[in-house]
């Protein structure tokens, strides 16, 4: 009696771990679809309204500058070099000056040690204003 007990017990919990884990894994699958809602590009809005930028940075150059817009992200050249968070400073004082913004509304999302890294703009921009200035930027240097 008390081994048919203890397996009834050790059954159940099985069936509650696997029931706890699946709604966990569709719950990050849902929460990842939700994230961001349109894309264009390295340019996604997330359901905040925010826009999100993807960027691929290349610290340590002589000057800042945009060099590449592809899907896979915005190239920037860094006028700084990637020690003590001095890049990713600059960085942000570079893009808010492109994008006609104060420093306060281009946050650095994700990627502080990392060349890969995600800007997000909280200023009232659309897709479309942020595309054409950076790709004006890339004209214009």
């Amino acid at each position: 009696m008390f081994s048919s007990l203890f397996y009834k017990k050790s059954s159940l919990r099985k069936e509650i771990t696997n029931a706890m884990s699946k709604k966990a894994k569709n719950k990050g699958a849902q929460k990842e679809t939700e994230t961001h809602s349109k894309t264009e590009g390295p340019l996604s809005v997330d359901k905040a309204n925010n826009i999100i930028i993807s960027i691929l940075a290349k610290p340590g150059a002589k000057q800042s500058a945009i060099t590449s817009f592809s899907p896979e992200g915005v190239g920037v050249q860094i006028g700084a070099p990637p020690s003590e968070g001095e890049a990713n400073t600059e960085l942000v004082k570079y893009m808010a000056s492109v994008l006609g913004l104060r420093k306060s509304d281009v946050v650095l999302d994700k990627g502080f040690k990392s060349k890969s890294k995600t800007l997000k703009i909280t200023a009232n921009l659309t897709l479309d204003d942020i595309k054409s200035k950076l790709l004006k930027e890339i004209q214009d240097s």
